[in-house]
């Protein structure tokens, strides 16, 4: 799962237009931020193995701290405790929180069993879409179009850059990820790395489109 994950990072706007499109990013994407950084420092391992899945020539070996469901449930805990003692917003809190376990919960739903739910435990869930590449593009591509309906209609440009930095992203994203499915396998190892820690900048293109749009939700 790639762009289902900023999917529906832009679909929660319409829950809570007090938070950034930016901050949304950075909860729905927070465990696939932080892998790269566990991958390059050696404490998570993943394998180019051409053929694994339909989708993906990635074999996640071993991302027991970041992608285990114990650990996303920490991770979550961690990052909305930080939010809520700057924000004090109990229902944006609440908000991020779910979103840093949908990236889970669309993980099981798209990877081959390779997910832990315990860091100590060896058993692997997923339901394996990734087996299946027009089912794949199928369900993660109406997720990512359905939250972009959302945010465009419950968000209006402030300017022009409100519209061509809203745009330009749909169209970036799109490239990424036909890239990654239908492109050739990563060079190495330590690039995955290397090219995962280049989403900080989606994130940071998450604040720049929200600076520059406004929300059409009335506040009630």
């Amino acid at each position: 799962m790639f762009i289902g994950h900023f999917g529906v990072g832009f679909a929660s706007k319409k829950i809570e237009n007090k938070i950034s499109l930016g901050t949304l990013f950075l909860a729905a994407q927070l465990i696939d931020l932080l892998w790269p950084v566990f991958i390059l420092i050696g404490l998570e391992k993943v394998k180019i193995e051409p053929g694994i899945s339909q989708v993906t020539p990635l074999n996640f070996v071993s991302y027991p701290y970041t992608h285990s469901l114990f650990g996303v449930v920490i991770w979550g805990i961690l990052f909305t405790g930080i939010y809520f003692l700057i924000k004090k917003n109990l229902k944006a809190s609440l908000l991020l929180a779910g979103l840093v376990l949908s990236h889970w919960i669309l993980d099981f739903l798209t990877h081959i069993p390779d997910l832990q739910i315990f860091p100590w435990s060896e058993t692997r869930v997923g339901l394996g879409l990734w087996n299946s590449m027009p089912l794949t593009i199928l369900i993660e591509g109406l997720i990512f179009c359905v939250g972009i309906y959302f945010y465009f209609k419950n968000t209006s440009a402030s300017n022009k850059k409100g519209n061509y930095t809203f745009i330009g992203l749909i169209i970036f994203l799109s490239i990424i990820y036909v890239m990654n499915i239908f492109g050739s396998a990563p060079p190495s190892e330590t690039a995955i790395g290397y090219a995962g820690l280049l989403q900080w900048l989606i994130v940071a293109w998450g604040y720049w489109i929200d600076r520059n749009r406004m929300s059409n939700i009335k506040p009630t």
